[in-house]
């Protein structure tokens, strides 16, 4: 028989199969050596156990899995800086609303502060960036003990899955011996307490239909959709509205709001009727709004501004919104901290967002009881806005650049991508042009980004975890060489990812100082803010067997991306060298064309 402290760490497991969690993450260590065993040995876990030695990677290819499937993702590191190594992503995971179980395993607490190796003070290890923090019992041998053990590892698992989602910490304190006997089988007790939470939040929809009312009597009323999962209920419910009521719906390329002509799947297109072909999402608002005069500018200001999901991308969609001062500002959220990102929030909706605008949409009103004059203005006026934007992308790009550039490059890249890929974006510059940009049409995309905290820490392994978690759906990373060499070790691991393309724009350096204002202006731009670097992705692709591509013009481009975006190809790096003056001064063309356009 395994020792009363082995059982319950093994029940740990089988409490997370009985929830039904798949995929662990672990990285290697003598500490954590138990939970290694108790997961590897589950029937429930496996092929589904991956092990990255780089706990940073770890957790972000953790995340990236989380992403993908939408459920908790257990991460198992040993004691020390291990769960220190976490912390990027624990963070992004929170600010996100991602599920992560973070089994930490610690030294026993006497042994705390005793100048015993690899200890650290774990308890709380990531304070306010995790939804919760739990100790872990280190004497499991008492019946109480052991209840205590199973009730607080349910506990960590539903606050971790229920509304907002994000990740906990179980911290492990565990004593020698690690590994069993010769002889000591494990086993998986089947009478282990099970808890579960189950989330009502979406069902108090009632006052919803006497709530529309009160929403077209706000006269110009305007919906801004933030950072969202793909959501083919609420996509058709904004729909509806739209369609129904004129409502203008503004979305950044990370809300997942296409506005395509077609739905995303069958389930929402019933009942839908006719007004699912109304293409009522607006996108180019980072175009026009960077242009548009102060007087054009007062015209699209709302009376009502109703937003839900997480961070925006646009700078100017968010500093027009907090100088429009709307009267009024719901924020539609279940649950969770109360945001004011335009410093003018009044009221704080609790319902998911597609509860919400569901509630909205099968809302049954009287004759005339539709749009009001101000309401038509306003949403006409951010679609000409729109629509104008629209067509200034299409001359600028249609016109031959000088020199080949990133921005070219990129759109390029866009224009090749499959239907049905899962985009990852990375920060600073990719995700700043693909929502300038806009995606390709009628292919449904969906669009992740590590926006929670907007690091380029584990772009990369962020994708690779998407990757392994949809072996049969194409994911693309669009990456800038900063973030890309800073993530290497995301490809450190022994599991295929055949379905990985990864599109690297190398300016040689942080590109993104030389189009942004402030440290483009200063003298020590080039030694402090770009710190030029002058690798290639040649060798890192070598060393993980993963096809390279280099291109440096636009032919060479256009030929490759067809080859490199094939599905015999298999995981691959296109490499898109480009110089940084070069495409600072292409980027200075665009912003004087959009000024030109909107003066």
């Amino acid at each position: 028989m395994i020792t009363d402290l082995m059982q319950a760490v093994y029940n740990i497991a089988e409490i997370c199969a009985r929830h039904g969690i798949t995929d662990v993450v672990l990285s290697p260590g003598s500490r954590s050596a138990p939970l290694t065993l108790a997961f590897a040995r589950h029937p429930a876990f496996a092929g589904r156990l991956r092990v990255v030695p780089d706990e940073r990677a770890a957790a972000f290819i953790g995340l990236g899995i989380a992403q993908a499937t939408r459920r908790p993702v257990v991460l198992v590191c040993t004691s020390g800086s291990a769960g220190l190594n976490y912390a990027p992503a624990v963070a992004e995971a929170f600010f996100q609303q991602v599920p992560l179980l973070v089994l930490t395993a610690d030294r026993p607490p006497e042994w705390i502060d005793q100048l015993d190796g690899q200890t650290i003070r774990q308890q709380n290890l990531y304070g306010r960036h995790a939804k919760g923090a739990f100790e872990w019992p280190v004497d499991t041998a008492h019946a109480d003990a052991k209840w205590h053990a199973e009730r607080l590892v349910n506990e960590a698992i539903n606050l971790a899955g229920t509304y907002p989602a994000g990740p906990v910490q179980v911290n492990v304190p565990l004593r020698e011996p690690f590994y069993p006997k010769a002889g000591e089988e494990a086993h998986y007790e089947q009478d282990v307490k099970i808890i579960r939470d189950t989330d009502y939040s979406t069902l108090n929809t009632g006052p919803l239909p006497g709530l529309l009312h009160e929403i077209l009597a706000a006269g110009r009323v305007l919906i801004v959709a933030g950072q969202h999962p793909v959501d083919a209920k609420l996509e058709a419910a904004l729909r509806r509205l739209a369609a129904a009521h004129g409502i203008p719906v503004v979305a950044d390329v990370i809300a997942n709001v296409s506005g395509e002509a077609e739905l995303r799947d069958s389930e929402a297109a019933e009942g839908a009727g006719p007004e699912a072909a109304y293409d009522f999402a607006l996108h180019r608002h980072d175009v026009f709004l960077a242009g548009l005069p102060a007087a054009e500018k007062a015209a699209l200001r709302p009376d009502l501004l109703i937003t839900f999901g997480q961070s925006l991308i646009s700078k100017a969609l968010k500093l027009f919104l907090r100088d429009a001062a709307p009267r009024q500002h719901w924020h539609v959220q279940a649950s969770g901290p109360a945001s004011d990102t335009f410093r003018r929030t009044t009221d704080i909706v609790r319902l998911t967002p597609a509860a919400f605008f569901q509630g909205l949409a099968n809302a049954d009103l009287p004759p005339g009881d539709g749009a009001t004059d101000a309401l038509e203005t306003l949403t006409s006026d951010w679609h000409r806005a729109d629509a104008a934007a629209a067509t200034l992308l299409n001359q600028f790009f249609a016109a031959p650049a000088p020199d080949f550039n990133e921005f070219s490059a990129f759109r390029l890249a866009l224009a090749a991508l499959a239907p049905h890929t899962a985009l990852h974006l990375a920060n600073s510059m990719a995700v700043r042009y693909a929502n300038i940009l806009g995606l390709p049409h009628g292919r449904h995309i969906e669009v992740f980004a590590n926006r929670g905290t907007s690091g380029i820490d584990g772009c990369t392994s962020t994708a690779v975890g998407a990757a392994l978690a949809q072996p049969g759906r194409p994911v693309v990373l669009l990456t800038g060489d900063v973030a890309f060499f800073y993530d290497r070790n995301a490809f450190w691991h022994n599991y295929p990812t055949p379905n990985l393309r990864v599109v690297l724009f190398n300016n040689h350096g942080g590109g993104i100082f030389r189009i942004i204002d402030g440290p483009r202006q200063q003298p020590e731009l080039d030694e402090f803010f770009e710190t030029r670097q002058q690798l290639t992705a040649e060798n890192t692709a070598r060393d993980f067997n993963l096809r390279y591509f280099p291109v440096s013009a636009f032919a060479e481009l256009e030929a490759a991306l067809p080859v490199f975006f094939a599905a015999e190809t298999g995981a691959a790096v296109l490499e898109v060298f480009t110089d940084s003056k070069t495409n600072a001064a292409f980027f200075e063309q665009y912003r004087a064309a959009v000024k030109q356009a909107f003066s």
